[in-house]
């Protein structure tokens, strides 16, 4: 197609729905930074999929802000990515409806997310039900090629496809058809208790906690009854799977090491955690700090991702429009 660039676009978004956590960190920024290096990379703060969540407007603005803030403390580069908020380019939401109009409803009834929200008992939205759709506009209306993603969200990229397949049949090649890759070099992060680390489980560790609140936090997570003399399993630790993400290879050895030896009990591990994870992210801090001293520094940040972002929007529109009978 035409429009088609020769480096990849990337393009990846994160839900400003409360503080950023480890899992969020290793599963999706961190890939994502390094992402920013292989091509042109897309990164929006999805506050108009928090809605589904978030009705408070104080505090969807304040995790909107601490979004760019972490993004930037932990390494994105505004000169090579376009960090925007997702609501500053109105034409993904036109661009919704344009691809709801060719949705069919048992795509959407198919989704895991509205499935496991039935599943619950709970009653659903019709912007959850309809939540793949946004997702679709957010990737078809930047060219995407690239859509990093977890294993849990490939279903969405799926749906992405099929509309944009489905649209350039019926209008002609209106939309580049994206293509998932997997960020599996991070398998799934666990939280406090064992579960994969989840906001909607209460289990998160937050990225920059304050010290006692991370010592406390890493001091409570959950094991097993081993008393201190007994071998133990470091396969299914939570301590070990955390530390692996945080410390060199050396002394993650030398914790697997102990475990499977016995003579330490679960605290002397969760304290090597705790050390670890500080030290991991000192840097950051430092750099989140002075970042958030300077609130017009990030104004500028996302004012020039929001117009470099439209950049590309506006002129997918103009096609999109002109192609489906609208101009």
């Amino acid at each position: 197609m035409r429009f088609l660039m020769a480096a990849p676009r990337i393009l990846s978004g994160i839900k400003p729905t409360g503080r950023l956590h480890l899992g969020n960190y290793f599963g999706m920024m961190r890939p994502s930074i390094d992402w920013q290096d292989r091509g042109e990379a897309f990164y929006f703060i999805a506050d108009y999929h928090a809605l589904t969540t978030v009705q408070d407007p104080a505090a969807l603005r304040e995790h909107t802000r601490g979004v760019a803030l972490d993004f930037l403390a932990c390494g994105l580069d505004p000169q090579k990515a376009v960090l925007f908020r997702q609501s500053d380019v109105p034409e993904v939401t036109e661009l919704a409806w344009l691809l709801t109009c060719l949705t069919p409803m048992p795509m959407l009834e198919n989704c895991h997310a509205y499935k496991d929200h039935l599943a619950k008992g709970k009653v659903p939205s019709h912007g959850l039900f309809a939540y793949p759709v946004l997702m679709a506009a957010d990737i078809l209306l930047y060219d995407s090629n690239v859509v990093p993603v977890g294993r849990d969200q490939k279903q969405h990229v799926e749906v992405t496809r099929d509309l944009a397949e489905k649209a350039n049949r019926l209008f002609g090649p209106i939309f580049t058809v994206p293509q998932p890759s997997i960020v599996s070099e991070v398998a799934t992060v666990i939280g406090l208790d064992g579960q994969k680390m989840s906001k909607s489980y209460d289990n998160t560790i937050a990225l920059f906690e304050e010290e006692k609140v991370l010592r406390k936090k890493v001091l409570s997570i959950v094991t097993d009854s081993a008393a201190v003399e007994d071998p133990k399993d470091p396969a299914s630790s939570s301590i070990v799977a955390l530390y692996k993400l945080c410390a060199d290879a050396d002394s993650v050895a030398l914790m697997e090491e102990q475990f499977r030896a016995g003579g330490l009990g679960y605290g002397e591990f969760k304290k090597r955690l705790f050390e670890a994870l500080w030290q991991k992210f000192a840097p950051f801090r430092t750099k989140r700090a002075e970042l958030a001293a300077d609130p017009s520094t990030i104004d500028a940040i996302l004012r020039d991702g929001a117009q470099r972002a439209r950049a590309v929007a506006v002129p997918t529109m103009e096609r999109v429009r002109k192609a489906m009978g609208l101009r």
